[in-house]
């Protein structure tokens, strides 16, 4: 079955998306579709990152244009540390493009918090990762901590789904360096862990968690996340889901889906009406931020120690 939106075709849409994912093609259109007058607003003017789906493959990441684009998708050139060039990343301003992604398959839509072309963060987020096997309680209870020592520092933040088992606590901001959000993100993440240091952790490294939830800093900046409302590549298409504070006890993961989203969600916009109009960031926890080690560099250090212990004991 194929159809016509906005200018763009869609094509196969009563098709599987992909492999075990247990919804249609048309499922994803329609979601994204339905959505696009809240997702469009919160992608628009940013480098876009895509995961898509293809059946017969594995998901992959794409940051660059696909090749034979129509010429009203817009793009912006960023230079990719991975890649070693410059790739052509899509700007998602309205509906048109956003069809134009759905039909080719794109999934999950994840976006910086810096806009193209401008230099400081329009935001911040502590992203909350669950041990393997541990209960939504749990990162219920971690989320509380970083709401306490959001609110013990005079901010506030806002709190969704990750779409997966876990939360996103995002912070708008303004009149901010990206280096200062990133130093204020890593002692958030170190001020939560001191309030219960057997429920959280800021560790790095997986061993060193120890069945407990990870507060994970270093999405700041050019690093993304998935953005509210988006699907994510699970069985039945889970979306990213803004929730009340009060509510998030009564959340269970993977309950709004591409087919559940619109009755769940509603017609209006939570994420809008949930997030705190743009803060400044105290001077203090920023200060404090930037005595603290950026966890991937010190993972990375400690991680070539560890090594260097294991040789010399092995008589290496």
């Amino acid at each position: 079955m194929d159809d016509e939106r906005d200018g763009v075709r869609l094509t196969s849409l009563d098709a599987p998306l992909g492999d075990g994912l247990d919804v249609t093609k048309g499922d994803l259109v329609d979601h994204l579709d339905a959505f696009s007058d809240r997702l469009v607003p919160l992608l628009a003017g940013r480098p876009l990152s895509v995961m898509r789906v293809r059946p017969g493959q594995q998901p992959f990441m794409q940051r660059n244009v696909a090749k034979g684009a129509p010429d009203w998708v817009r793009t912006v050139a960023v230079w990719s540390t991975g890649a070693h060039r410059e790739v052509h990343q899509v700007l998602c301003d309205d509906r048109r493009t956003l069809l134009w992604l759905a039909n080719q398959r794109a999934v999950e839509f994840h976006v910086p918090f810096v806009r193209a072309g401008e230099e400081g963060p329009t935001g911040l987020v502590v992203d909350l990762d669950p041990p393997e096997g541990a209960g939504f309680e749990q990162v219920v209870a971690a989320a509380e901590l970083v709401r306490r020592a959001l609110a013990d520092a005079g901010l506030a933040g806002a709190v969704k789904t990750s779409g997966s088992k876990g939360v996103h606590v995002v912070v708008p901001l303004r009149d901010v360096r990206a280096e200062d959000a990133a130093a204020a993100t890593r002692a958030l993440a170190v001020r939560a862990e001191r309030l219960d240091p057997e429920l959280a952790t800021t560790a790095y490294i997986k061993d060193d968690r120890h069945g407990r939830v990870f507060l994970d800093s270093t999405r700041s900046y050019a690093s993304t996340i998935v953005a509210a409302y988006s699907p994510r590549i699970r069985p039945g298409l889970p979306v990213s889901a803004p929730v009340a504070w009060d509510d998030l006890p009564a959340v269970r993961p993977g309950d709004v889906t591409v087919r559940t989203a619109r009755q769940r969600l509603g017609d209006g916009d939570p994420w809008a009406a949930l997030l705190p109009a743009p803060q400044q960031l105290p001077a203090d926890l920023v200060a404090e931020g930037h005595t603290i080690p950026v966890a991937r560099v010190q993972a990375m250090h400690e991680g070539r120690r560890r090594a260097r212990a294991r040789r010399a004991e092995s008589g290496d």
